[in-house]
């Protein structure tokens, strides 16, 4: 018999479940949860850093479009969110950099199995301390792997079930010895990064591809492209394709947990952290800082 996997130790965590808050990584599914087995999972996840929570109602209001559109039913508003993550932040620091992860699941699948009986929506909400990525750049190639289209897939919800497609993209750029990739979307278009929203800029113009049902609007994308429109940059949303991206001056990304951040080589080109990049991270960065933290100083 092999020897169990040893658990790994986590960042300081509480999780809100069933009416009280629990200290440390307690899980809080069974083996029999419908939502650890078969993937009913839908969840989002908000920042906190130096003190402020961007977009927070944003992310909260999307967890329950999310679990709409898996056909769960969502019974939180997001007033009441808000205040469970309110208390939750006062258990740590004030300037901790934190993650911030509601979740709703099924508990029972009908008959135990694929089919979910949406009455049975559970929900948690889990914070953690999860420290900012630096800035440093990343190595990205083409992934052979394709998001789905609505047809395959529920496109519309940040589900747990779209990661596992996102992960192997992600392990076989590793072993060929790049940090991220660009995914097509069935017609052979750029849809995204495995992780996160795409961006280039080409002779002072910024592209990005189309929000076109293949995958996450993230909300972290449109501020941004709000931002950079906003300032007067010129922000193309488009069909992009591989050699788009190979001919562009500069590559970056946007996503939740490390808001804006640039690439440094495509292939075998290295890139340079450009004006485009900088001006998108510099005006995100005032945009958070410009919001009124949630909490008074613990």
């Amino acid at each position: 018999m092999a020897s169990p996997v040893p658990i790994k130790t986590l960042s300081q965590t509480w999780t809100f479940f069933e009416g009280e808050w629990r200290d440390g990584n307690a899980p809080v599914l069974g083996p029999r949860t419908h939502g650890a087995w078969l993937g009913s999972m839908v969840f989002d996840g908000a920042r906190a850093f130096e003190g402020v929570t961007p977009d927070l109602d944003l992310h909260l209001a999307r967890v329950n479009n999310s679990a709409r559109e898996m056909l769960l039913e969502p019974s939180l508003t997001v007033e009441e969110w808000r205040a469970l993550v309110d208390d939750g932040l006062r258990k740590f620091p004030r300037n901790a950099e934190l993650y911030i992860r509601p979740m709703y699941w099924a508990e029972q699948g009908l008959g135990g199995g694929v089919r979910f009986e949406p009455d049975s929506t559970n929900w948690c909400l889990t914070i953690y301390e999860a420290p900012m990525p630096a800035p440093k750049g990343g190595a990205i190639t083409l992934s052979p792997y394709r998001r789905p289209s609505a047809e395959t897939a529920p496109v519309g919800a940040k589900a747990s079930c779209h990661y596992a497609n996102g992960a192997r993209a992600l392990i076989e750029a590793s072993k060929r010895g790049f940090d991220n990739c660009l995914m097509r979307d069935m017609l052979g278009n750029i849809a995204e990064f495995a992780n996160s929203n795409a961006f280039l800029a080409k002779n002072g113009v910024v592209f990005t591809p189309a929000a076109n049902g293949t995958f996450l609007n993230g909300i972290t994308r449109q501020r941004v492209i709000g931002l950079l429109r906003a300032d007067g940059v010129e922000v193309i949303e488009t069909s992009l394709t591989y050699d788009d991206f190979l001919e562009a001056d500069e590559i970056f990304s946007t996503g939740n947990f490390q808001k804006v951040a640039p690439m440094s080589r495509i292939d075998a080109r290295t890139l340079e952290a450009g004006p485009m990049y900088r001006r998108a991270r510099a005006l995100y960065w005032d945009f958070a800082h410009s919001r009124a933290p949630l909490r008074a100083v613990s």
